[in-house]
């Protein structure tokens, strides 16, 4: 495996936060508590716990999403952060399609109707394949059939 170029410096996630507000239509830029992100930056890191890319990826994009460590736009940073995380590393076209794929899956993984080892499926799918294989596919299917049958 290649050195993995990471995201080390949490100010540089809190300026990408307020970029992110500012550009994609506004929102609080308050912080409620940022120490789970600057965490999953440095336990990222350990190869112990999180062996590959798509591991360390999935970790830091979970924890951005799920941790609600901003008073707004939590999805969006996750969204922001694991484009940058690729981008760092040399993943142009997966980044691309990251950008495209994931404003769904990260809705649904905040709503709690995607779990941890499925992002971790759909992400691996993003980042090497061109479209999701057809059991990732149904697997989402479920999902949002799942929210529609709540309301």
């Amino acid at each position: 495996m290649s050195r993995i170029i990471y995201i080390t410096d949490i100010q540089e996630i809190v300026d990408i936060h307020k970029k992110t507000i500012a550009i994609s239509g506004g929102g609080a830029e308050g912080i409620i508590d940022i120490g789970s992100l600057d965490a999953a930056l440095e336990h990222i890191q350990n190869d112990l716990y999180y062996p590959g890319f798509i591991d360390k990826l999935t970790h830091l994009f979970f924890v951005a999403n799920k941790s609600h460590c901003f008073q707004d736009g939590n999805k969006r940073i996750a969204i922001s952060i694991g484009c940058i995380f690729l981008l760092k590393n040399g993943y142009l076209d997966a980044a691309q399609r990251f950008l495209f794929k994931m404003e769904t899956i990260s809705y649904h993984l905040a709503a709690g109707r995607i779990e941890k080892n499925f992002l971790r499926e759909i992400i691996d799918s993003i980042v090497y394949e061109e479209d999701y294989s057809e059991e990732i596919k149904l697997k989402l299917i479920h999902c949002i059939t799942d929210e529609s049958s709540n309301e």
